[in-house]
C-alpha cells in the first residue's frame, strides 16, 4: 500500500484561497503544523475550505496565550475577549474565587486560573458540550464546570464569595442573527448568539444576579457592543453595581465592569 504523499503548503494555500479564505497562507500553515498525518491534513483542509471555523478544525484556539481545547459546535473564543480577561486581572488582582459563566469552550475560566495562581475558578454553561469542553479546559488548574442556566449550575456554596464573575453572554439582537458570517451562525449554537430582542436579556438577568453571589468589592464583567454600552451600562448600575465602561479601540472591545460596594 503507497504511503500519501504530504500535503504541499503551496496546495493547501490554493485550496483554501480558492474557498475564500482571506488568510491563506497562515492557515494553511497551522494546518500542516496541527495535523499528524498526510490524510488528516488534507482532511482539515477539506473541512476549511468547506465553511468550518478554523478553531473547529484544527481543535484549539489561541486565547490570552494558551492553547484552549475547541471542539466542533462549540462557540469560538474571540481576541477581543482576551481585554475582559486583562480588565478582570486589573480590577481583582489577588481574586482567590473566580467564577466564568456562559463559559463556553472555558478559555476565559483558563486564562484566569492560569494567572491567578492557586485561585478557585468554577464554570458554568447550559449547553453540554461547551460544558464537556470547559472541563478539559480547567482539568489543568484545578477548576470545574457545570451545566444549567447560569447561576442554577453554581455551587450554593459560592454565595457572597465570588471575587471574579465573568460573564460573556450572547448579546447579538435575535432579528440580527441571520447577518452573522457564516461560520458563527452554522457553526456555533444559537444559545451563544442570541441575546434576545435587544441583545441584552442575559445581560439583564446576569446583572440582576449578581449582588447574591459577588463578595464584597467583587466585581462583574460582561463583553457587549458599543451600541448596546450605555443600557449595559445601566442594568449594572440598576442590579446596584458601582459601574464603568472599559473599552480597548484597537480591539474594538466594550468591557462592563460592576463592583460589589
Amino acid at each position: 500500500m503507497l504511503t500519501p504523499a504530504p500535503l504541499s503548503s503551496s496546495a493547501a494555500v490554493r485550496a483554501l484561497r480558492a474557498a475564500g479564505c482571506v488568510f491563506a497562507e497562515d492557515e494553511a500553515e497551522l494546518i500542516l503544523a496541527t495535523a499528524r498525518t498526510p490524510e488528516e491534513a488534507a482532511a482539515m483542509v477539506d473541512r476549511r475550505a468547506a465553511g468550518l471555523p478554523l478553531e473547529h478544525v484544527l481543535g484549539w484556539a489561541e486565547f490570552h496565550g494558551l492553547r484552549v481545547l475547541v471542539e466542533p459546535g462549540v462557540f469560538v473564543p474571540r481576541r477581543r475577549t482576551e481585554f475582559l480577561a486583562d480588565q478582570a486581572l486589573a480590577a481583582a488582582p489577588d481574586a482567590t474565587v473566580v467564577v466564568d459563566l456562559c463559559c463556553g469552550s472555558g478559555a476565559l475560566g483558563a486564562a484566569l486560573a492560569h494567572a491567578l495562581d492557586g485561585a478557585e475558578v468554577h464554570a458554568a454553561d447550559i449547553d453540554p458540550a461547551a460544558v464537556r469542553c470547559a472541563r478539559r479546559n480547567l482539568a489543568a488548574f484545578g477548576g470545574r464546570a457545570h451545566q444549567g442556566d447560569l447561576y442554577d449550575a453554581l455551587p450554593r456554596d459560592l454565595r457572597g464569595r465570588v471575587g471574579v464573575l465573568t460573564a460573556n453572554v450572547p448579546y447579538v439582537p435575535t432579528a440580527e442573527v441571520a447577518l452573522l458570517p457564516a461560520e458563527a451562525r452554522d457553526h456555533e449554537p444559537l444559545v451563544a448568539l442570541d441575546g434576545g430582542a435587544d441583545g441584552l436579556d442575559v445581560v439583564r438577568r446576569v446583572a440582576t444576579g449578581a449582588p447574591e453571589w459577588l463578595a464584597p468589592g467583587g466585581c462583574l464583567l460582561t463583553e457587549t457592543s458599543e451600541r448596546q454600552a450605555r443600557a449595559a451600562v445601566q442594568a449594572f448600575t440598576h442590579a446596584g453595581l458601582t459601574t464603568r465602561l472599559a473599552v480597548s479601540d484597537e480591539l474594538y472591545a466594550h468591557v462592563v465592569i460592576g463592583v460589589l460596594p
